[in-house]
């Protein structure tokens, strides 16, 4: 049974965007914060942006400006504008949810910037 699901990935030019979203069931979705997590090859995975139930948003310096995290609570989705991407956000991105930090992970969404 999926529960976290990414869509939206792919290829862009640098400058261009992209939106990511993220399906989740009632669940998980309902009274847990929502973040997307970047991990590029041979580095750890990293926070990209959060979201908590009541919309506080906590977005990494690297992208901050650039991208932007919202969630749909009628829907249970949660999406990440990406604009003005550089290829150094090339990444697989996933979706997560938890309290504390994440406790379920979606499968991932590859996303390459060109140069």
């Amino acid at each position: 049974q999926v529960q976290l699901a990414e869509s939206g990935g792919g290829l862009v030019q640098a400058g261009g965007s992209l939106r990511l979203s993220c399906a989740a069931s009632g669940s998980i979705f309902r009274g847990n914060t929502m973040g997307w997590y970047r991990q590029a090859p041979g580095k750890q995975r990293e926070l990209v942006a959060r979201i908590t139930p009541g919309g506080s948003t906590n977005v990494a310096d690297s992208v901050k400006g650039r991208f932007t995290i919202d969630r749909d609570n009628a829907k249970n989705t949660v999406n990440l504008q990406m604009n003005r991407l550089k290829p150094e956000d090339t990444a697989v991105y996933y979706c997560a949810a938890g309290k504390a930090g994440p406790s379920y992970w979606g499968q991932g969404t590859q996303v390459t910037v060109s140069s």
